[in-house]
């Protein structure tokens, strides 16, 4: 782990809480517009882009009518090569490596992983008979987030890793 003086926060950890709040904040909105009001992601997709477009109308009419000119233009867009293969090359990595391991376990030559899968795959259904699929989505990202606020507080991580720390030393001593 990274010196640090009083005061001061790694450079890995700066920002993660404001990013954990405002993924908080988007996935209580998504929560409530699918939960509570019964509506499908589809139309909270739609309510999204109509806020935005009409946004951008009202914002693109004050600038014209105030002469501002627009810094830069979002047709002119664009991310490179290398960084669309990047974003390509790990999403095949990651179904194809989600595929292998569902391969290994239907055809049964490793029974550990196989039980694992199945286990898995049954507590997930009856997770999904008891509550709704958003509901388990949005625990899932408040815990993300919760980890995410924890460990972007530096007292609270150095003083879990100190406390870490002992517990490991103290297993250590005692073997």
């Amino acid at each position: 782990m990274e010196e640090v003086e009083d005061g001061e926060q790694p450079q890995q950890y700066e920002g993660q809480g404001g990013k954990a709040i405002v993924m908080l904040i988007s996935g209580t909105l998504v929560y409530y517009h699918c939960s509570f009001r019964n509506s499908t992601f589809l139309s909270l997709l739609s309510d999204v882009f109509l806020v935005i477009l009409c946004s951008l109308a009202i914002l693109g009419l004050l600038f014209r009518h105030f002469n501002i000119s627009v810094p830069v233009d979002p047709l002119e867009w664009q991310i490179s090569q290398d960084t669309a293969n990047n974003i390509f090359a790990c999403l095949a990595n990651t179904v194809g490596a989600a595929e292998s391991v569902l391969r290994v376990a239907a055809t049964g030559h490793d029974k550990r992983l196989f039980v694992r899968v199945v286990v898995s795959l049954y507590l997930l259904s009856v997770l999904g008979r008891m509550v709704s699929g958003v509901t388990v989505a949005y625990a899932g990202l408040c815990l993300f987030c919760l980890y995410m606020f924890v460990e972007s507080s530096l007292p609270i991580s150095s003083r879990l890793s100190r406390y870490l720390a002992r517990r490991e030393n103290a297993v250590d001593l005692q073997d």
